[in-house]
């Protein structure tokens, strides 16, 4: 696993990110402002839920003909001269892309922001392999310059202030010092330009693949990705199994939906379409276009009723917005391309629970998470699933926790021991020695004990009687 990926260091790297203040401003503006334009944006519509359950009932028709579909989206894609490739796993699609650049003797890849190449690790494989790759969104073009992976679905660099980026223009590009946001994005896409331009080959993700028309669509809001699929002679679109829409005219509904849940927009500025190779009578366009459809356990997660709706997902980032969680530790805390209640829920079926055991923790169970999804998720039940699987794996659970749940059923199952602990927690809060619980409250509100107890309460018959 590449070195920049760490699940089950959350709780370490967490802690890190609650002592980082420059992290906790830029993500208390972020998320406050995203979740206010989200909500802003979905007052348009009256029947929103209706909107979320046909969403979930289209997506959930994908998983349940999804081999039907992947046939029918190849079969139409062949027939407009796009060509497919199937990937098993992470490594396959890897070397299928390699194959298929160096093959054109293409070195300098341009990339418009995927989370699905994120999670194959394709930057550090090409770079390996002596290509020259260039993150063309504004945002991945920062965390590459900074060595670092994305920290949000949908904004890469959320994390970040102007004053870092800027020291970061200033410092790797040698570009006079500025914090204007609008400077700092004219330097960036001055360089990018030149990159366009000389690009042999661009690289996507896709966001939808219509299986009745074999058309991949690509959403963006800067331009970036037309750019990528049209001056590059070559294009390759890396597409997870699950993104295919069984037919074209659902589009506009996820079109809504995926802009407002995820950037608060009405609709995105660029709707990429690409359903064929540029034609002798066409000025633009790739001479060549390939599809990549990515496994890598997804069909796995398929097979498993309890948790298979977790493909239903459209990587909008929602669930980010709104979770404690990922407000506080940040995306870099869950150690993965997925981050907040959809990354603790995919990255163990992704990789392994052994590898991310933690990670379905990274949650105060709130629920908000379900219920912002644009698509219904069931992301509070599917914690709840991946912690019983641990809890029934007894090499996942820390020896430190068996003895400890051991010791608290005992104390808590004793009549008299209990009373006692009540008492000794009294006698610890009227003379000042609740300090020794500074640690759970260095990053919660105090411990602080009722004035009576219920056993106390019951005695003097204080509760509210009907």
């Amino acid at each position: 696993m590449n070195a920049n990926f760490y699940p089950n260091r959350f709780s370490k790297v967490a802690k890190e990110a609650l002592d980082n203040a420059d992290l906790q401003n830029a993500l208390t503006k972020a998320m406050h402002h995203s979740q206010m334009v989200r909500n802003q944006a979905v007052q348009d519509f009256s029947d929103w839920e209706e909107m979320r359950n046909a969403a979930y009932r289209i997506r959930k028709y994908t998983l349940d003909h999804l081999d039907e579909l992947l046939l029918q989206f190849e079969e139409n894609c062949v027939r407009n001269g796009v060509q497919v490739h199937y990937a098993w796993d992470a490594q396959s699609a890897c070397q299928t892309i390699h194959l298929i650049l160096s093959s054109k003797s293409a070195k300098r890849i341009v990339k418009s922001k995927s989370m699905t190449t994120e999670e194959i690790h394709l930057n550090h494989f090409l770079e390996s392999n002596g290509y020259e790759v260039v993150e063309t969104d504004l945002g991945e073009y920062i965390v590459q310059l900074r060595n670092e992976p994305p920290s949000h679905i949908t904004g890469p660099a959320i994390h970040l202030n102007r004053k870092q980026i800027a020291d970061l223009f200033h410092q790797k590009l040698q570009l006079p010092y500025t914090e204007d946001p609008e400077e700092l994005t004219k330097q960036a896409r001055t360089i990018l330009r030149q990159r366009f331009l000389t690009a042999d080959a661009g690289i996507s993700g896709v966001n939808f693949a219509c299986a009745d028309s074999g058309k991949i669509v690509i959403i963006e809001n800067e331009g970036n990705v037309r750019l990528t699929t049209s001056l590059p002679n070559i294009h390759i679109a890396l597409c997870g199994i699950e993104k295919i829409l069984a037919k074209e005219q659902y589009l506009p509904l996820f079109l809504r939906m995926l802009a407002r849940s995820a950037t608060g927009q009405r609709i995105n500025v660029y709707t990429n379409f690409l359903s064929r190779p540029r034609q002798p009578n066409e000025l633009d366009g790739p001479k060549e276009i390939h599809v990549i459809l990515l496994d890598n356990n997804r069909s796995k997660m398929l097979k498993d009723i309890e948790l298979r709706e977790s493909l239903l997902c459209i990587r909008c980032g929602a669930c980010l917005n709104v979770c404690p969680i990922y407000r506080r530790a940040g995306g870099h805390a869950y150690g993965y391309s997925y981050m907040g209640p959809i990354g603790a829920v995919i990255t163990p079926q992704l990789i392994g629970l052994q590898n991310a055991h933690l990670l379905p923790y990274a949650s105060t169970l709130c629920t908000a998470c379900g219920d912002v999804c644009p698509v219904k998720v069931p992301l509070p039940q599917q914690l709840l699933t991946l912690r019983q699987r641990i809890a029934e794996q007894a090499s996942l659970r820390p020896w430190l926790e068996k003895v400890g749940f051991k010791i608290w059923k005992w104390m808590f199952s004793n009549n008299a021991f209990y009373v006692l602990l009540t008492y000794l927690l009294g006698f610890a809060s009227k003379f000042g020695m609740m300090k020794l619980f500074k640690p759970w409250s260095t990053y919660r509100a105090p411990l602080r004990r009722a004035p009576l107890t219920f056993r106390q309460q019951w005695k003097k018959r204080t509760y509210h009687e009907r």
